[in-house]
């Protein structure tokens, strides 16, 4: 299935339907009168996050959306039925924003949750609304109230617990595939990541949490360069951080550096997230090349650099029990 992030689509809740005029003429009655009813409300637009979807790849085919038109009133006070509302499903996760794709509108971050995001109008009113003691036989009626229009934009964030941040080739999908049953593309070549992907961890039956791979990031991928940093919105909800590194590449904390600064600049506090420095590939390094650069990394950053190989194995376990630990602990802050 293609994944897709984002999208913008077109809504319209449901008319409501017209009143009517008619009057009560049966046999035997000798009084008659206004009977027309109201008309019936038009239907809402509802959005609703659905664990089973996790891509916006159905709005690229679909951008117009219209909930049904109330139905009309009828004689003998009979009122139109009530149009049923159209409850558009999306992504676990997805926001919803204007068409400046600026003011959020609603954040759908569990699943089962609804949003009622226009609605439909009201019923008009049939004759026998207008019926008073001076007016005994009303000839007018209203129309139904119309619907809302608007436009908007979806944007899917992943849920996911860590989210793995480095340059290209960093061994980032490689420590995915170790580590949970995801399957992305490997390859020895730039941006063999093109799209998101999420892989769970399981520690033990009872401990495991969801990782993000995003695409590498390069110098300027705020301002575009590369596949810019429209995918860094997939590890704004994450708790933690793991910062790869390609330790066989030579300046690593140059590769440090230049990941911070898009951190930085994107903004939407991940640069504040807590972040775990994993000195990669140590099957391509000699075991003093890596004490070195693990050194300068630790001086240049003022925190602790872990070392591991997605390769060979080597210090994965570690790494993924650190990220537990790290998980665990934002978790239990959070829920104070």
């Amino acid at each position: 299935m293609k994944f897709l992030d984002q999208a913008k689509i077109h809504l319209r809740s449901g008319d409501g339907g017209d009143g009517v005029v008619a009057f009560r003429r049966e046999k035997f009655i000798e009084f008659g009168g206004p009977d027309g009813g109201n008309g019936g409300r038009g239907g809402d637009i509802v959005f609703e996050a659905a664990a089973d979807l996790n891509t916006l790849i159905d709005f690229r085919y679909t951008q117009h959306f219209r909930a049904r038109k109330g139905g009309n009133g009828a004689g003998s006070d009979r009122t139109g039925a009530a149009a049923p509302d159209l409850v558009i499903k999306v992504p676990v996760g997805t926001e919803i924003t204007g068409e400046d794709r600026e003011t959020l509108l609603a954040d759908l971050d569990a699943p089962g949750k609804r949003v009622t995001l226009c609605r439909g109008g009201d019923g008009g009113f049939g004759n026998a609304h207008f019926k008073s003691s001076t007016n005994r036989a009303p000839r007018q009626h209203s129309k139904g109230y119309p619907g809302e229009e608007r436009s908007v934009w979806l944007r899917l964030k992943l849920i996911a617990d860590v989210g793995l941040v480095g340059l290209p080739n960093a061994g980032k999908s490689t420590f995915l595939s170790v580590v949970s049953a995801a399957r992305p593309k490997i390859a020895d070549y730039p941006f063999t990541t093109l799209h998101p992907q999420l892989g769970v961890v399981r520690l033990s039956a009872a401990e495991e949490f969801v990782v993000a791979d995003i695409p590498g990031l390069i110098a300027g991928a705020h301002e575009g360069t590369g596949l810019g940093d429209r995918f860094l919105g997939h590890v704004e909800r994450c708790a933690a951080l793991l910062h790869l590194i390609d330790g066989a590449a030579g300046d690593v904390v140059d590769a440090w550096r230049t990941v911070r600064h898009e951190l930085t600049a994107y903004g939407a506090g991940l640069a504040a997230k807590p972040e775990l420095l994993v000195l990669n590939k140590l099957d391509a390094m000699s075991p003093r090349e890596a004490s070195a650069r693990r050194a300068a990394l630790a001086r240049a950053t003022g925190h602790a650099v872990m070392t591991m190989s997605g390769a060979t194995g080597e210090g994965v376990a570690a790494v993924s029990r650190a990220l537990g630990d790290m998980v665990a602990r934002v978790r239990s802050e959070r829920a104070r």
